[in-house]
């Protein structure tokens, strides 16, 4: 339920602050322009966040009987946790990661990399699943969805107000009507960003808590995710993974994304080492 509100609020707060730049660059013609695209926009992040965070990973649909060891550990977990059996994806890399995405838990999906099943074994693959099932339990895999395409699209607004002041505005008006400039819309392209970040941050570092506190009752072995998770720490490090910024907080660990000073600065995720000591007392030595 407060997952629920805090989507409502997420999209309301979008279609104010598209409906307020729309005013403020094109005034009436802005303004309505703006409502269609918050219209647009908000059906879209609904109903394909999901298929859109799924592209957007390069995620491939996996055939039971090209990965029946993946099929056997999700229906078992599903079982376990009173969900129906969601969707499962391969992201072809060998940078260890996954996650989980879709509007409900009937519509749920979960993506691995090919990394992940490589460096990890049963035990290990059984607690990062639980993990990302564990967001498919606790309903905030639509708020994480629908936080990926609202981010992006904060930044497609910001880079839309640069070219919009650089050839003219919104209104298409006289250079003197037009409200700001050349240093509003800078401003823009660099707020832009960093309040996607800020999005994101506000939901993903408690989510991931809950989910690796929700993953280790699924299964029982908190050991398992905790060893999957040094793991993933150390590999990822040797092969770091590349991704949107806009997707960062889908995934269990953090993967690299532009702006490495932003990502330094404003982490998506809890540190690892924090995340295992809250799943067995201590950190592996």
């Amino acid at each position: 339920m407060w997952n629920n509100l805090k989507t409502t609020i997420l999209l309301a707060g979008m279609t104010g602050l598209l409906l307020a730049i729309g005013q403020l660059w094109g005034g009436e013609r802005g303004l309505m322009f703006a409502l269609v695209l918050a219209a647009v926009m908000n059906l879209g992040s609904y109903f394909f966040s999901d298929k859109i965070a799924l592209k957007m990973s390069g995620a491939q649909p996996i055939a039971r009987e090209d990965g029946p060891r993946i099929y056997q550990i999700v229906e078992r977990l599903a079982a376990k946790a009173s969900i129906p059996v969601p969707k499962i994806y391969m992201i072809p890399t060998d940078s260890p990661n996954a996650f989980a995405t879709g509007r409900n838990p009937n519509h749920a999906s979960v993506a691995v990399t090919r990394g992940i099943l490589d460096i990890c074994d049963d035990e290990e693959i059984e607690g990062v699943l639980a993990h990302e099932l564990g967001h498919v339990k606790n309903r905030d895999i639509l708020i994480s969805a629908v936080v990926a395409t609202l981010a992006g699209a904060i930044t497609m607004i910001g880079r839309m107000i640069w070219w919009a002041e650089m050839f003219g505005g919104f209104g298409g008006g006289r250079s003197d009507d037009r409200r700001g400039g050349a240093f509003s819309a800078l401003a823009m392209m660099i707020l832009a960003p960093l309040a996607a970040v800020l999005i994101q941050l506000a939901i993903s570092r408690s989510r991931e808590y809950e989910a690796d506190a929700t993953g280790a009752r699924i299964t029982g072995n908190p050991q398992g995710l905790a060893r999957a998770l040094d793991k993933i720490d150390k590999w990822a490090k040797r092969i770091p993974m590349q991704a949107s910024p806009s997707m960062a907080h889908l995934f269990i660990y953090q993967p690299l994304t532009t702006g490495e000073i932003f990502s330094s600065l404003f982490s998506t995720h809890p540190p690892i080492r924090k995340r295992i000591e809250r799943l067995i007392g201590r950190d592996f030595v």
